[in-house]
């Protein structure tokens, strides 16, 4: 009996380190390339914007800490991702310095542009000050798809107890549906990918896999998957479609890039800051991102398809947002967990 009990008791003990290693929540990351040990992670690049601007507008060049630079503002400084991967009607960025008069000309400035506040200016000290710099970015997409997608019945996502929305196309749905979605590849019921056009030129791709690599990573397998795929591309009339309802809202701060010193400069990073609004639903998709970094006086000085496919996203999936004319996605999300996903939304 004792044994049972010690036996029971260790895997207990395996279990809580495996779930330690595992947290259970959503992720926001500053790159595409980030490393991330949460199942369910986003990217967006907005926080990108924010930091092209404080390197070519303020800093006048990369950044580097007296301190030693880190991996990821090395990175970060390679501008993987600019302002010419989105359309300008999309976004809306500055910089200057911190003032009440900037915070004021920011805010009529989303209101004029996108009909938008902000979730984050109110929160900060907008007092001016040498070397107190504000650079800000914001994010904005709005589309439908061509047709809305049927709603179709709630069930549980992968091993979730939890019934989750979900819409799509199943074999009741009206055929004009199958126009708006493109195969990419499908390779067996756990590895494929679709397009889904929209009305604009935002395309949303879905790509199921369990593969647990960066996003940039997962990107290039999509693409190069699509590549080789040579079976019939055509999304035909015995084929399902089902994805699930998405909303979540998430603030992170990079806290690992605050309160170092920049070389060149007498001033060090005190805020950083992104926030990300995410909906998806039958009739398309809503996103409002921004991003801030806030500078501070430094203490240092200077073929056919034989049967049907179930193209079913009801296990672990990745999405990219890419706007139809560039090189690469604004935007990346890893599902895992979707009850847990949807209840960060507002």
């Amino acid at each position: 009996m004792k044994k049972i009990v010690t036996l029971i008791t260790v895997l207990l003990l395996a279990s809580s380190v495996t779930f330690a290693k595992t947290p259970q929540t959503l992720d926001v990351l500053p790159l595409m390339s980030s490393q991330s040990n949460h199942a369910d992670r986003l990217w967006v690049g907005t926080f990108q914007l924010v930091w092209n601007d404080l390197m070519d507008g303020i800093v006048k060049g990369p950044v580097k800490f007296t301190n030693g630079t880190p991996q990821l503002v090395k990175a970060l400084n390679k501008q993987s991702f600019t302002a010419n991967d989105l359309s300008e009607s999309s976004y809306y960025k500055t910089y200057g310095e911190t003032s009440p008069e900037l915070k004021t000309q920011i805010e009529t400035a989303i209101k004029e542009k996108f009909d938008e506040t902000s979730d984050v200016l109110d929160g900060l000290d907008w007092s001016k000050g040498e070397g107190k710099y504000t650079v800000y970015a914001m994010l904005k997409k709005d589309f439908k798809f061509m047709t809305a997608f049927d709603k179709l019945k709630p069930v549980r996502f992968a091993r979730s107890l939890a019934k989750v929305n979900f819409f799509g196309i199943d074999n009741n749905s009206n055929k004009i549906l199958d126009d708006m979605v493109h195969v990419l590849f499908y390779n067996s019921s756990n590895d494929f990918a679709v397009a889904i056009i929209t009305d604009g030129p935002d395309i949303l791709y879905l790509y199921r896999t369990n593969d647990n690599k960066t996003f940039d990573k997962l990107y290039a397998d999509m693409q190069n998957k699509e590549s080789q795929y040579v079976g019939n591309r055509e999304f035909s009339s015995k084929d399902e479609l089902k994805v699930p309802d998405i909303n979540l809202y998430r603030m992170k701060s990079f806290d690992e890039l605050c309160n170092h010193n920049i070389k060149g400069t007498n001033f060090e990073i005190g805020q950083a800051i992104e926030t990300v609004d995410f909906k998806m639903n039958n009739e398309g998709v809503k996103l409002k991102s921004e991003a801030l970094i806030m500078t501070k006086m430094s203490a240092l000085l200077p073929g056919e398809v034989s049967k049907p496919r179930k193209f079913f996203f009801d296990d672990t999936f990745v999405m990219f947002l890419q706007e139809s004319d560039k090189e690469q996605p604004y935007f990346a999300l890893r599902v895992h967990d979707v009850s847990l996903i949807n209840k960060t939304g507002r």
